[in-house]
């Protein structure tokens, strides 16, 4: 049985200006002009007899043909390019880009990479810090590390750590008698650093959660403590004796090791959703994938 494809000039001129979004973009990148960009659009719309891409404001949107037509063209382009480099690419090196939360990315991601990179010498990482959601397509990105397994449903999705919070302080309040261990009911409002959680990070343990886990109901006032929206700089601000952090374990791991941070108190909170890492289906037949996935599982084990 004789196969039906698309014409592979068309379908690659459709996946560029679709990640790119603008067919001068895709002329640039393919070294062509617009109007052959246009062309080749039309020759795939004809193809397969749909509309692929709509205007609106004077930007490309993909029609929801279009959307699916992306996000496998993607695919079989990226798994074309791989072996194409692994057959007559010699010793070019390799790439992947990794996509992962600010706070995780600086504070715990970066300073164990190096690890993996002395595994594998010829690899060369593009580390993007971003909030979710992220665009795995339009941007190429090979993993996302992300809060929560529900948040990319289409894609696979490999939990790494539950993380815990607790209270976590420098030395210095601990000898200057700000902070009590075994007395959570004596921590001042004034001391409270607070986490104001952005809107795709539900559910995050709040001081009246763990208040109530130490066996201590209480109201807080958080208008009398400091305040971030970055959980990595609530670790920092805590480390050099600004307050108290609700901060998590894995953030805070090389602060505690090193003595910057204690934590006074007993009494965690574990977090409701796993860190993942994500990637689209493809990645499963990537080696290079495959092994930082497993090296985050790993890493991730160890640490907590």
């Amino acid at each position: 049985m004789s196969r039906r494809l698309p014409p592979l000039n068309a379908l690659r001129a459709f996946e560029v200006s679709a990640r790119l979004g603008s067919f001068a973009l895709a002329a640039t990148e393919l070294s062509v002009t617009p109007g052959a960009v246009s062309q080749q659009i039309k020759k795939l719309e004809d193809f397969y007899g749909r509309q692929l891409f709509v205007r609106r404001n004077n930007q490309l949107h993909l029609t929801d043909v279009g959307q699916t037509v992306f996000s496998v063209s993607a695919e079989l382009l990226d798994e074309l390019a791989t072996m194409t480099q692994r057959i007559i690419g010699g010793s070019e090196q390799t790439s992947l880009i990794v996509s992962v939360l600010p706070s995780v990315g600086v504070h715990w991601l970066s300073r164990r990479l190096p690890e993996f990179l002395r595994q594998y010498p010829d690899l060369r990482v593009d580390l993007r810090l971003e909030e979710d959601p992220v665009d795995f397509f339009r941007t190429r990105i090979d993993v996302r590390i992300s809060y929560g397994e529900h948040i990319y449903p289409e894609f696979v999705t490999v939990p790494f750590a539950r993380d815990r919070v607790t209270v976590m302080c420098a030395p210095a309040l601990l000898s200057s008698g700000r902070v009590t261990p075994g007395a959570p009911e004596l921590l001042a409002d004034d001391d409270l650093i607070h986490i104001a959680w952005r809107a795709g990070f539900s559910a995050y343990p709040t001081w009246e959660a763990w208040f109530q886990a130490a066996g201590h109901e209480r109201l807080v006032r958080s208008e009398r403590g400091h305040k971030t929206d970055t959980s990595s700089l609530a670790v920092d601000l805590a480390a050099h004796g600004a307050g108290v952090a609700l901060a998590q374990y894995l953030l805070a791991g090389e602060a505690l090791a090193a003595g910057t941070l204690v934590a006074p108190f007993a009494s965690a909170l574990e977090l409701p959703y796993q860190y993942c890492a994500v990637h689209p289906a493809a990645g499963a037949r990537n080696p290079t994938v495959r092994a930082f996935v497993d090296w985050l599982v790993a890493s991730a084990r160890a640490d907590l």
